[in-house]
């Protein structure tokens, strides 16, 4: 399922700098028939996705190397992307020109040094992925010194999975602190399911660094929420633990012996001052049960609804540009995440969290 909304101008949004060199989810896979593709902009950059006829995927810059003209203007066959203005063919995995209509038989340029801009590009978890280098990195020629592409932790054989989308008018970085904010629960998300103002009270989650990350360690999830509630007819205890990792992701692994429901909510930049919010998840509790997926989706997207429309409606005072006040200990996390990506874009910097920390705030 995918939540959009329209009513903010994305030109009117702060702009934020970007972390390359990563892998983010493009798209869902299952939009890529064999033999068709499509466009889109990830970390403001065009690009063309596609599927080979042989089910291989592919994400290439939309952008033609001999004169500039976007290449999904012109033509693909499920072998090769042909540009509309000089017909040169590429093979759209590696980039590799294979044609240049114009040579002659007295020319000596070889069109198969020629590279069109192609990025690494998997399908998993029901997406594609597409690996972003750091600018002036070069063409990559091995794929095997990447880092793996992120996925959902699984812990059974037989799982069920949903996923859910939705466009945020804001950069990369509101989005996610707005991720992984431990006090808006009670009031943006206010409903008979989740959560109500009477249910506010103090809590104390236990923090660790992890690398380019934080985790909250293993602990009993909140009694106030329907969700948690139903686990209890397992008769086991319901822990939960969650990470945060950099670029933008989020993990949230739910156990009750040995049923568990697991997540990994990434924020992605679409441009500079626009991102998107992606949930993949999957379970095995109430596997047999009738009718769970449908249920799931449908509240898992009044869930992120609920965060889109409170992220739309913080964009219009971030239009104007407003000063952020971070607070101890409800906003820790966000001012560690700050501290992560700079360290990340400068490569300079200790961890923030030095050690293990308990944190303290009432939601």
């Amino acid at each position: 399922m995918k939540l959009r909304n329209d009513r903010i101008d994305p030109g009117t949004q702060p702009a934020t700098e970007l972390i390359f060199g990563e892998w983010y989810p493009a798209m869902r896979s299952e939009g890529l028939a064999r033999g068709k593709s499509t466009t889109l902009l990830l970390l403001g950059v065009p690009l063309l996705v596609g599927r080979k006829n042989d089910g291989s995927i592919f994400a290439m810059r939309d952008l033609c190397p001999h004169r500039g003209i976007p290449l999904s203007a012109g033509w693909f066959d499920g072998e090769t992307v042909q540009c509309k203005y000089h017909g040169w063919r590429f093979e759209p995995c590696g980039g590799q020109c294979v044609e240049i209509p114009s040579l002659t038989q007295i020319d000596t340029l070889e069109p198969t040094r020629i590279y069109a801009g192609a990025y690494p590009c998997r399908e998993v978890d029901g997406y594609a992925w597409v690996y972003l280098p750091e600018a002036g990195s070069g063409r990559i020629t091995d794929e095997t010194d990447l880092p793996p592409v992120p996925e959902v932790p699984k812990f059974s054989g037989k799982f069920r999975s949903a996923h859910l989308q939705a466009d945020l008018p804001c950069n990369v970085d509101h989005g996610i602190i707005g991720l992984m904010d431990p006090a808006h629960g009670p009031f943006v998300h206010r409903a008979w399911w989740w959560r109500s103002a009477a249910s506010i009270h103090e809590k104390t989650k236990h923090f660790e660094p992890i690398p380019d990350g934080f985790r909250m360690a293993s602990h009993a999830p909140s009694k106030n929420s329907a969700p948690y509630k139903l686990l209890g007819v397992y008769g086991s205890d319901v822990t939960t633990t969650i990470d945060f990792v950099l670029p933008n992701r989020r993990y949230e692994v739910i156990r009750a012996g040995n049923k568990w429901f697991a997540s990994l909510t990434t924020v992605t930049p679409v441009t500079p001052s626009t991102c998107r919010i992606d949930v993949m998840a999957c379970w095995n509790i109430f596997y047999s049960v009738p009718l769970v997926p449908t249920i799931a989706s449908y509240f898992g997207a009044k869930f992120v609804q609920q965060d889109q429309e409170t992220m739309v409606e913080q964009a219009e005072g971030l239009r104007f540009r407003p000063a952020m006040m971070l607070i101890d200990d409800a906003d820790k996390p966000a001012k560690w995440y700050f501290a992560l990506k700079q360290r990340r874009l400068t490569g300079k910097g200790e961890h923030p969290l030095t050690g293990p920390v308990d944190l303290h705030w009432r939601s």
